[in-house]
């Protein structure tokens, strides 16, 4: 899953929501002798959610469409399409305004940011500006958050493409999300209820 879902699949810790977010930015098991309780038990949220849905059958039906062209970048092509579903569909899992869950969940990110990686800090002004969490409910801010990731990636991956795949198969991604999300949610719910 990707930025949005993280968040989302927190729960109402806001230490918990900066571990979740920073998940992928931080590396290792010494994670005590880095951050604080709350934290670390986020980036281990943020690592079983990861896990989930790795294997997860339904996921991998996803993967499995995208696998011929994008090869190994298509399962981080997914974690963004499931972003754009959550987003546009945000009202099924929500009471929450989504641009209220964004502003919040900004406003917690600066809040923190003295513990937020450098990696992290260099991308959240631009993340805020362009309003990431929100623009995701659209197929042109996945398009340029897909982009933004090619520019990134040392190697040709073809990313900035496949906006074009999501359109093509709709669809069959909803319908793939829809059966896989409620899942992941439950699962993350329980994680937090019986890791305190």
């Amino acid at each position: 899953m990707n930025f949005l879902a993280h968040l989302y699949l927190s729960g109402a810790d806001p230490k918990v929501k900066i571990g979740n977010f920073i998940g992928d930015f931080v590396k290792g098991r010494n994670l005590s002798e880095q951050f604080e309780a709350g934290i670390v038990k986020g980036i281990a949220l943020h690592r079983e959610i990861d896990a989930f849905t790795d294997r997860h059958p339904v996921v991998r039906e996803s993967k499995i469409r995208l696998r011929p062209k994008y090869r190994h970048y298509s399962p981080v092509i997914i974690d963004v399409f499931y972003d754009h579903f959550l987003a546009a569909n945000w009202a099924n899992y929500s009471d929450q305004l989504l641009a209220d869950f964004a502003r919040d969940s900004y406003n917690t990110l600066e809040k923190y940011q003295a513990l937020l990686p450098d990696q992290v800090n260099q991308m959240l002004p631009y993340m805020i500006k362009g309003n990431w969490l929100v623009g995701y409910s659209q197929v042109e801010g996945i398009h340029r958050a897909l982009s933004g990731m090619a520019r990134r990636t040392p190697y040709e991956s073809k990313m900035e493409e496949a906006t074009a795949d999501l359109q093509l198969y709709y669809s069959e991604f909803q319908d793939e999300f829809d059966r896989f999300f409620p899942e992941l949610k439950e699962f993350a719910t329980q994680w937090i209820a019986t890791n305190r």
